[in-house]
Protein backbone atom coordinates (compact mmCIF):
# COMPACT_ATOMS: atom_id res chain seq x y z
CA UNK A 1 0.00 0.00 0.00
CA UNK A 2 2.95 2.34 0.44
CA UNK A 3 3.65 2.84 -3.25
CA UNK A 4 0.94 3.99 -5.56
CA UNK A 5 0.50 2.34 -8.92
CA UNK A 6 -1.59 3.51 -11.85
CA UNK A 7 -4.43 1.17 -12.65
CA UNK A 8 -6.65 1.12 -15.73
CA UNK A 9 -10.30 0.40 -14.95
CA UNK A 10 -11.86 -2.46 -16.84
CA UNK A 11 -14.51 -1.59 -19.41
CA UNK A 12 -17.12 -3.63 -17.55
CA UNK A 13 -17.33 -0.98 -14.82
CA UNK A 14 -20.32 1.27 -15.22
CA UNK A 15 -19.47 4.88 -14.39
CA UNK A 16 -22.07 7.15 -12.82
CA UNK A 17 -22.02 10.75 -11.73
CA UNK A 18 -19.95 11.59 -8.67
CA UNK A 19 -22.91 13.73 -7.61
CA UNK A 20 -24.37 10.55 -6.14
CA UNK A 21 -22.09 11.13 -3.17
CA UNK A 22 -21.68 14.68 -1.90
CA UNK A 23 -18.83 15.49 0.46
CA UNK A 24 -20.30 16.67 3.78
CA UNK A 25 -17.03 17.46 5.55
CA UNK A 26 -13.33 16.68 5.61
CA UNK A 27 -11.14 16.37 8.70
CA UNK A 28 -7.38 16.90 8.40
CA UNK A 29 -4.13 16.41 10.30
CA UNK A 30 -3.95 12.63 10.60
CA UNK A 31 -0.91 10.40 10.18
CA UNK A 32 -1.72 8.06 7.30
CA UNK A 33 -5.29 7.31 8.42
CA UNK A 34 -6.16 3.77 7.33
CA UNK A 35 -9.55 3.10 8.89
CA UNK A 36 -12.57 5.10 10.10
CA UNK A 37 -15.00 3.13 12.28
CA UNK A 38 -18.21 4.45 13.83
CA UNK A 39 -18.49 3.87 17.58
CA UNK A 40 -22.27 4.23 17.74
CA UNK A 41 -22.51 3.74 21.50
CA UNK A 42 -20.39 6.84 22.08
CA UNK A 43 -21.53 8.81 19.00
CA UNK A 44 -18.06 9.20 17.52
CA UNK A 45 -15.68 7.92 14.86
CA UNK A 46 -12.42 6.12 15.65
CA UNK A 47 -9.58 6.68 13.17
CA UNK A 48 -6.48 4.47 12.99
CA UNK A 49 -3.17 6.17 12.11
CA UNK A 50 -0.26 4.16 10.67
CA UNK A 51 2.44 6.89 10.76
CA UNK A 52 5.17 5.18 8.72
CA UNK A 53 5.55 2.00 6.72
CA UNK A 54 2.37 -0.13 7.03
CA UNK A 55 4.50 -3.20 7.79
CA UNK A 56 6.95 -1.73 10.31
CA UNK A 57 6.67 -2.43 14.03
CA UNK A 58 7.92 1.05 14.90
CA UNK A 59 5.67 2.05 17.79
CA UNK A 60 4.39 5.13 15.95
CA UNK A 61 0.77 4.10 15.43
CA UNK A 62 -2.18 5.55 17.31
CA UNK A 63 -5.95 6.01 17.29
CA UNK A 64 -7.86 9.30 17.04
CA UNK A 65 -11.43 10.32 17.85
CA UNK A 66 -13.67 12.37 15.57
CA UNK A 67 -17.14 13.74 16.23
CA UNK A 68 -19.88 12.68 13.83
CA UNK A 69 -19.69 16.11 12.18
CA UNK A 70 -15.94 15.91 11.58
CA UNK A 71 -14.48 17.78 14.56
CA UNK A 72 -11.36 16.43 16.27
CA UNK A 73 -12.25 15.17 19.75
CA UNK A 74 -8.86 13.68 20.62
CA UNK A 75 -6.08 13.46 18.06
CA UNK A 76 -3.92 11.06 20.09
CA UNK A 77 -6.49 8.96 21.91
CA UNK A 78 -4.71 5.60 22.21
CA UNK A 79 -1.02 4.96 21.51
CA UNK A 80 1.22 1.96 22.04
CA UNK A 81 0.63 0.60 18.54
CA UNK A 82 2.76 0.03 15.44
CA UNK A 83 0.67 0.37 12.25
CA UNK A 84 -3.01 -0.02 13.18
CA UNK A 85 -5.38 -0.60 10.29
CA UNK A 86 -8.92 -2.05 10.30
CA UNK A 87 -11.01 -2.11 13.46
CA UNK A 88 -14.07 -3.81 14.95
CA UNK A 89 -16.19 -3.29 18.06
CA UNK A 90 -17.60 -6.11 20.21
CA UNK A 91 -18.53 -6.33 23.87
CA UNK A 92 -17.51 -2.79 24.71
CA UNK A 93 -14.04 -3.34 23.31
CA UNK A 94 -12.41 -2.05 20.16
CA UNK A 95 -10.14 -4.42 18.23
CA UNK A 96 -7.47 -3.03 15.88
CA UNK A 97 -5.41 -5.05 13.39
CA UNK A 98 -1.72 -4.25 13.90
CA UNK A 99 0.54 -6.19 11.48
CA UNK A 100 0.69 -9.58 13.28
CA UNK A 101 -1.22 -8.65 16.43
CA UNK A 102 -4.65 -7.39 17.39
CA UNK A 103 -4.78 -4.54 19.88
CA UNK A 104 -7.73 -4.37 22.26
CA UNK A 105 -8.98 -1.07 23.69
CA UNK A 106 -11.62 -0.54 26.36
CA UNK A 107 -14.00 1.91 24.70
CA UNK A 108 -15.21 3.50 27.91
CA UNK A 109 -11.78 4.31 29.34
CA UNK A 110 -9.72 4.57 26.15
CA UNK A 111 -7.10 2.26 27.64
CA UNK A 112 -5.14 -0.33 25.70
CA UNK A 113 -6.03 -3.42 27.74
CA UNK A 114 -4.72 -6.33 25.72
CA UNK A 115 -2.55 -7.40 22.80
CA UNK A 116 -3.57 -10.61 21.05
CA UNK A 117 -0.82 -12.40 19.15
CA UNK A 118 -2.09 -14.13 16.00
CA UNK A 119 0.18 -17.12 15.31
CA UNK A 120 1.20 -17.36 11.66
CA UNK A 121 -0.09 -13.88 10.79
CA UNK A 122 1.83 -11.94 8.12
CA UNK A 123 -0.06 -8.71 7.40
CA UNK A 124 -3.33 -8.31 9.27
CA UNK A 125 -5.52 -5.70 7.65
CA UNK A 126 -9.26 -5.22 8.11
CA UNK A 127 -11.66 -6.31 10.86
CA UNK A 128 -15.38 -6.78 11.42
CA UNK A 129 -17.73 -8.27 14.00
CA UNK A 130 -20.75 -10.54 13.57
CA UNK A 131 -24.06 -10.48 15.44
CA UNK A 132 -22.76 -13.03 17.95
CA UNK A 133 -19.86 -10.78 18.95
CA UNK A 134 -17.17 -12.79 17.19
CA UNK A 135 -14.49 -10.72 15.48
CA UNK A 136 -12.85 -11.43 12.12
CA UNK A 137 -9.55 -10.12 10.75
CA UNK A 138 -8.12 -10.52 7.26
CA UNK A 139 -4.49 -11.42 6.54
CA UNK A 140 -3.83 -9.85 3.16
CA UNK A 141 -0.53 -11.61 2.52
CA UNK A 142 -1.60 -15.08 3.67
CA UNK A 143 -4.99 -15.53 1.95
CA UNK A 144 -6.47 -16.06 5.40
CA UNK A 145 -9.28 -14.73 7.56
CA UNK A 146 -8.99 -15.33 11.31
CA UNK A 147 -11.83 -15.39 13.82
CA UNK A 148 -11.38 -14.14 17.38
CA UNK A 149 -13.83 -15.24 20.07
CA UNK A 150 -13.05 -13.15 23.15
CA UNK A 151 -9.26 -13.21 23.06
CA UNK A 152 -8.66 -16.50 21.24
CA UNK A 153 -7.69 -16.25 17.55
CA UNK A 154 -8.13 -19.16 15.16
CA UNK A 155 -7.97 -19.53 11.37
CA UNK A 156 -11.52 -19.20 10.04
CA UNK A 157 -10.85 -19.72 6.35
CA UNK A 158 -7.60 -20.01 4.36
CA UNK A 159 -7.96 -20.29 0.60
CA UNK A 160 -6.26 -18.95 -2.53
CA UNK A 161 -9.74 -17.92 -3.70
CA UNK A 162 -9.57 -15.07 -1.20
CA UNK A 163 -6.90 -13.52 -3.43
CA UNK A 164 -5.22 -11.22 -0.89
CA UNK A 165 -8.30 -10.43 1.24
CA UNK A 166 -8.30 -6.87 2.46
CA UNK A 167 -11.68 -5.46 3.49
CA UNK A 168 -14.11 -7.61 5.48
CA UNK A 169 -17.66 -6.77 6.58
CA UNK A 170 -20.09 -9.02 8.43
CA UNK A 171 -23.49 -8.85 6.71
CA UNK A 172 -26.04 -11.20 8.26
CA UNK A 173 -24.88 -14.77 7.74
CA UNK A 174 -21.96 -13.90 5.51
CA UNK A 175 -18.72 -12.02 5.36
CA UNK A 176 -18.32 -9.68 2.42
CA UNK A 177 -14.68 -9.67 1.38
CA UNK A 178 -12.90 -7.09 -0.75
CA UNK A 179 -10.03 -8.82 -2.53
CA UNK A 180 -6.87 -6.90 -3.46
CA UNK A 181 -6.01 -9.40 -6.20
CA UNK A 182 -4.01 -12.46 -7.18
CA UNK A 183 -0.24 -12.61 -7.54
CA UNK A 184 0.49 -9.79 -5.13
CA UNK A 185 3.99 -8.26 -5.14
CA UNK A 186 4.98 -7.68 -1.53
CA UNK A 187 7.35 -4.87 -2.43
CA UNK A 188 4.92 -2.53 -4.15
CA UNK A 189 1.52 -4.29 -3.67
CA UNK A 190 0.93 -4.55 -7.42
CA UNK A 191 -1.01 -7.61 -8.56
CA UNK A 192 -0.93 -10.00 -11.50
CA UNK A 193 -4.73 -9.87 -11.52
CA UNK A 194 -6.97 -7.25 -9.88
CA UNK A 195 -9.35 -8.22 -7.13
CA UNK A 196 -13.10 -8.22 -6.67
CA UNK A 197 -15.91 -8.86 -4.20
CA UNK A 198 -16.51 -12.20 -2.49
CA UNK A 199 -18.94 -13.68 0.00
CA UNK A 200 -17.97 -16.16 2.72
CA UNK A 201 -20.78 -18.08 4.40
CA UNK A 202 -20.31 -17.87 8.18
CA UNK A 203 -21.80 -21.32 8.73
CA UNK A 204 -20.27 -23.34 5.89
CA UNK A 205 -17.22 -21.16 5.13
CA UNK A 206 -18.01 -21.48 1.43
CA UNK A 207 -16.44 -18.74 -0.70
CA UNK A 208 -18.60 -17.32 -3.49
CA UNK A 209 -17.40 -14.67 -5.98
CA UNK A 210 -20.10 -12.01 -6.31
CA UNK A 211 -21.34 -12.02 -9.94
CA UNK A 212 -20.24 -9.08 -12.08
CA UNK A 213 -17.78 -7.82 -9.47
CA UNK A 214 -14.63 -9.78 -10.32
CA UNK A 215 -11.18 -8.71 -11.54
CA UNK A 216 -12.00 -5.00 -11.63
CA UNK A 217 -9.79 -3.27 -9.01
CA UNK A 218 -7.30 -3.75 -6.17
CA UNK A 219 -9.87 -3.35 -3.40
CA UNK A 220 -9.31 -2.11 0.14
CA UNK A 221 -12.22 -1.26 2.45
CA UNK A 222 -15.77 -2.59 2.20
CA UNK A 223 -19.14 -1.96 3.87
CA UNK A 224 -22.78 -2.74 3.10
CA UNK A 225 -25.71 -0.37 3.48
CA UNK A 226 -28.96 -2.21 2.82
CA UNK A 227 -28.56 -4.16 -0.42
CA UNK A 228 -25.69 -2.01 -1.68
CA UNK A 229 -22.02 -2.84 -1.14
CA UNK A 230 -19.44 -0.05 -1.19
CA UNK A 231 -15.72 -0.70 -1.65
CA UNK A 232 -12.62 1.43 -2.16
CA UNK A 233 -9.76 0.88 -4.60
CA UNK A 234 -6.67 2.16 -2.82
CA UNK A 235 -4.45 2.51 -5.87
CA UNK A 236 -6.82 4.79 -7.76
CA UNK A 237 -8.72 6.44 -4.89
CA UNK A 238 -12.02 5.19 -6.28
CA UNK A 239 -15.16 4.44 -4.28
CA UNK A 240 -17.42 1.86 -5.94
CA UNK A 241 -20.97 0.71 -5.30
CA UNK A 242 -22.34 -2.70 -6.24
CA UNK A 243 -25.71 -4.42 -6.17
CA UNK A 244 -26.31 -8.10 -6.91
CA UNK A 245 -26.85 -8.64 -10.61
CA UNK A 246 -25.23 -5.38 -11.62
CA UNK A 247 -21.72 -4.10 -12.25
CA UNK A 248 -19.54 -1.98 -9.94
CA UNK A 249 -20.25 1.72 -10.35
CA UNK A 250 -17.96 4.62 -9.57
CA UNK A 251 -19.52 6.73 -6.82
CA UNK A 252 -16.62 9.09 -6.11
CA UNK A 253 -12.93 9.46 -6.91
CA UNK A 254 -10.23 10.78 -4.62
CA UNK A 255 -6.48 10.89 -4.91
CA UNK A 256 -4.84 7.45 -4.56
CA UNK A 257 -4.94 6.24 -0.96
CA UNK A 258 -8.62 5.74 -0.11
CA UNK A 259 -8.62 2.96 2.47
CA UNK A 260 -10.89 1.22 5.00
CA UNK A 261 -14.30 2.93 4.95
CA UNK A 262 -16.88 3.12 7.73
CA UNK A 263 -20.52 4.14 7.86
CA UNK A 264 -23.35 5.23 10.13
CA UNK A 265 -25.90 4.14 7.55
CA UNK A 266 -26.30 7.64 6.14
CA UNK A 267 -22.75 8.71 5.41
CA UNK A 268 -19.60 6.91 4.30
CA UNK A 269 -16.38 7.89 6.04
CA UNK A 270 -13.35 7.56 3.77
CA UNK A 271 -9.78 7.64 5.16
CA UNK A 272 -7.38 9.24 2.69
CA UNK A 273 -3.97 7.91 3.65
CA UNK A 274 -1.90 9.97 1.26
CA UNK A 275 -3.53 13.24 2.29
CA UNK A 276 -3.81 12.61 6.02
CA UNK A 277 -7.55 13.27 5.90
CA UNK A 278 -10.95 11.66 6.48
CA UNK A 279 -13.81 12.62 4.15
CA UNK A 280 -17.51 12.14 4.88
CA UNK A 281 -19.81 11.47 1.94
CA UNK A 282 -23.58 11.94 2.17
CA UNK A 283 -25.43 9.43 0.03
CA UNK A 284 -28.47 10.51 -1.97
Amino acid sequence: MKRLIAFTAFAAIAVVSAAQAGEAWRATGFGQPESALVDAAHNRIVVSNIVGNPGDADGNGYLSLLSMDGKIITRHWVGGMDAPKGMAIAGGRLYAADITKVRVVDLASGKLVETIDVPGAVFLNDMTQDSAGKVYVSDMLADTIYRIDGDKPEPFVKDALLASPNGVFADGGRLIVASWGKGINRKDFSTAEPGGLLSVDLATKKITPLPGAQKFADLDGVIAIGDTIYATAYMTGTLYSYKTGGAPQVVATFKPGSADIGTDGEKIFVPLMGEGEVAALSLE
